[in-house]
């Protein structure tokens, strides 16, 4: 699967968290997501690996019972069913991976 840019696509799950899903395969997905300052993304845990890079702004991640404050170029792996969750910091983009690849995010029409 190939795809290319465009601004569409975006869901909000959430207030100032922004979400699309990239690519997919059978065993892995990608999402971009738009964070804005002061949004919160909830502890929560799914039976999903998931592997993330921070590619512009700060958030401070929970990963477990850790914390860690990241900045654009940070990287991280949660491991399936582990708890997680983030603060962020100021205006953010983060890309995840997630495995195996997650239904729920699966656009509703085809390729993305």
């Amino acid at each position: 699967m190939f795809t290319r840019h465009t601004p569409d696509g975006y869901s909000d799950p959430l207030p100032g968290i922004r979400q699309k899903t990239l690519v997919f395969g059978e065993r892995t997905l990608m999402v971009e997501f738009v964070l804005s300052r002061a949004s919160v993304l909830p502890a929560h845990s799914h039976p999903y690996e998931q592997t993330g890079y921070l590619v512009k702004g700060r958030m401070r991640l929970r990963i477990g019972d850790a914390w860690h404050d990241t900045q654009a170029g940070d990287s991280w792996c949660i491991p399936m069913n582990v708890v997680h969750g983030a603060e962020i910091l100021e205006d953010a983009v983060a890309v995840e991976v997630f495995s195996p690849a997650r239904e729920d995010y699966l656009p509703k029409t085809g390729c993305p």
